[in-house]
């Protein structure tokens, strides 16, 4: 969620029970403004908080002329002081598999390594990360250009009442993985320049996504029911979309049972 509009986002997790004081609200929005200025990025958004045991982590990404490419992450513990995460290696990956439970919500906090005997020494990868299931924008609010480069579609002029309905019509903003599995014949109605990501749709398990209209009908609000308190939001028919995670950090693996 870019600075500008981070009041609209935050609005709507407020409807979902977190709130943020207006102090909270302006020191996100002007130190996020001077992250952007002081490390040169073309856009800075508000990936959300992480609500840890002691505290909370604040998560924002820096983002290049590539919106799928390379990304800077900061995080913050008071919503004025931005410092830069690390680039997780896959030593790093292996090595945190074993965690389990909450974050403490304290940087200088060590935790225990437990790790997975019958995962030592193999990269280890989760089947929906939350970092890949937070992004979320509309089918053609981006595009691909010839030469690979991904941009935001300038005549991108919001998703009608209907299709915003359907979850067929979001896209995860990341690198995509069901896409290279379909076949030939599967891709032949796709128009390339905009259906090259992965559909909310074919994510798994089937259910994982709530579609709601709200503020009658005047805005779209999409929530992950397997990691609870990411929330999408799109205004049909504007250029207004925008997500934001609120949580815990831990993915809801009682959702299979529940659906």
């Amino acid at each position: 969620m870019d600075a500008e509009t981070l009041p609209y986002a935050l609005d709507l997790v407020a409807g979902s029970g977190v709130v943020l004081s207006p102090e909270r609200r302006a020191a996100l929005r002007t130190s996020l403004l001077l992250v952007r200025r002081d490390y040169r990025f073309e856009q800075v958004r508000l990936w959300g908080r992480i609500q840890g045991i002691r505290g909370a982590y604040y998560v924002a990404e820096g983002l290049g002329p590539d919106r799928i490419g390379p990304r800077s992450r900061l995080y913050s513990l008071n919503c004025v002081d931005w410092s830069l995460l690390p680039i997780p290696t896959e030593e790093m990956v292996i090595a945190t598999t074993g965690l389990k439970g909450r974050f403490q919500g304290d940087p200088s906090y060590e935790y225990e390594n437990l790790e997975r005997k019958d995962e030592v020494g193999k990269p280890y990868e989760e089947e929906a990360g939350i970092d890949k299931a937070v992004g979320i924008v509309p089918r053609g609010a981006y595009v691909k250009t010839p030469l690979g480069p991904v941009h935001e579609n300038r005549s991108f002029e919001g998703l009608s009442l209907t299709e915003a309905k359907k979850l067929s019509s979001y896209f995860h903003l990341t690198d995509p993985v069901n896409l290279k599995n379909k076949t030939l014949l599967e891709k032949a109605d796709l128009d390339p320049a905009i259906d090259f990501l992965d559909s909310l749709e074919h994510d798994v398990p089937k259910g994982s996504w709530s579609i709601q209209v709200e503020r009658g009908g005047r805005v779209i609000v999409v929530r992950s029911l397997l990691w609870l308190g990411l929330t999408f939001y799109h205004v049909p028919n504007t250029k207004q979309h925008g997500y934001i995670y609120f949580g815990t950090g831990e993915k809801n693996l009682d959702l299979p049972f529940m659906l």
